[in-house]
């Protein structure tokens, strides 16, 4: 391992030598909220940040996303023909990723880069990327990540880890990708062996105050028709009014549609986030729709997160426990909550 600090106060100046190679994308204050996107440039990524309502799966999988443009003016070459849309393949800095949002990250790859499918407009942009982590030392009351495989001071998924320690950051080059970046922001170097055991004391110290956790030992064993057909999905999705908030924000919903429009005779392909929680989402063009019902929907999101995925991967549940759902949901369903009750769930039989 090598060890990195950089003094806040040259914090701007590494980030303009960094920019110099890398496209950067991080954290910003605007309004009232901090937004993760890509960085205008002379813009510096704020670390001083706290919570994100929208997570940084954006720089990998952006909310639109233009595929291909077309024209359907027959005077014009090549009308009706799809063009795709060039991609910027610079090398992209995103900084200040919070551990579990980079473990988010690691989580879509696995629907995105598989044996039988590889979709290259998700894979080229993670390929571009090199991922500067910032451990989050005050973890917010919503916040269960330990119980999920990750935590706030998780190296995987990252190249760099960084840490606010006062008037400096200071960090761990965990892969070649960081070292690079390192380089060429032209970070110090810090002694390793007291860096490792700061960043251990301030490990302990964040988990620590992490007293909210989730468990489903219980539910990987389960039968998942018996689970899908439990009594409780009615009570769980009773104040539900399916807005979507919580697949919006969540860094590892991965659902989205492609659409085209047109303005005269110009028009473009879009790739769009979606929401199973829309009664559009499942409707089938004869008209029906399979979840016709409010609580189906609601049913089959907490399905996916905690059932399907954890059948499909045995890898955990499909969640960081970074809590933006429990926060940012208007009528408070609490994912812990139906965790807890699919967990102690007992089929009959």
């Amino acid at each position: 391992m090598k060890a990195i600090k950089i003094a806040k106060t040259g914090w701007a100046d590494a980030m303009q030598k960094a920019g110099a190679q890398y496209r950067l994308a991080g954290p910003v204050k605007e309004g009232n909220y901090h937004v993760f996107r890509d960085l205008k440039q002379g813009e510096t990524p704020d670390l001083e940040y706290r919570d994100l309502r929208i997570s940084p799966k954006t720089v990998v999988m952006p909310q639109c996303e233009c595929m291909f443009t077309f024209s359907t003016d027959e005077n014009k070459k090549g009308h009706h023909i799809l063009k795709e849309v060039p991609f910027d393949d610079t090398p992209c800095g995103v900084v200040g990723i919070r551990p579990y949002d980079a473990r988010a990250i690691e989580i879509l790859k696995k629907n995105f880069d598989t044996d039988k499918y590889k979709d290259p407009y998700f894979l080229r942009r993670y390929e571009s990327c090199t991922f500067i982590g910032l451990a989050d030392t005050d973890p917010s009351p919503a916040n269960f990540s330990t119980s999920c495989g990750t935590g706030p001071f998780d190296e995987s998924g990252l190249d760099i880890l960084l840490a606010d320690t006062g008037d400096v950051y200071t960090g761990k080059i965990l892969t070649e990708k960081g070292k690079k970046f390192a380089s060429a922001a032209g970070f110090p170097e810090a002694d390793a062996g007291e860096t490792e055991t700061a960043f251990n004391d301030m490990k302990t110290a964040a988990e620590e105050r992490i007293n909210s956790s989730v468990a489903f030992d219980r539910i990987g064993a389960m039968d998942e028709l018996a689970l899908h057909e439990a009594p409780f999905w009615e009570d769980i999705a009773f104040a539900c009014i399916n807005c979507g908030t919580c697949t919006f924000a969540c860094p590892t919903c991965w659902c989205f549609d492609i659409q085209d429009e047109m303005k005269g005779k110009h028009g473009v392909r879009m790739r769009n986030w979606d929401t199973c929680m829309s009664e559009l989402y499942s409707k089938h063009a004869s008209g029906h729709d399979p979840r016709e019902k409010s609580f189906q929907r609601t049913r089959n999101r907490f399905m996916h997160k905690l059932k399907y995925f954890l059948d499909k991967y045995n890898d955990g549940i499909m969640c960081v426990g970074c809590g933006r759902c429990i926060t940012q949901c208007p009528v408070n369903i609490d994912i812990r909550t139906v965790c807890k009750t699919m967990n102690n769930y007992q089929p009959a039989d």
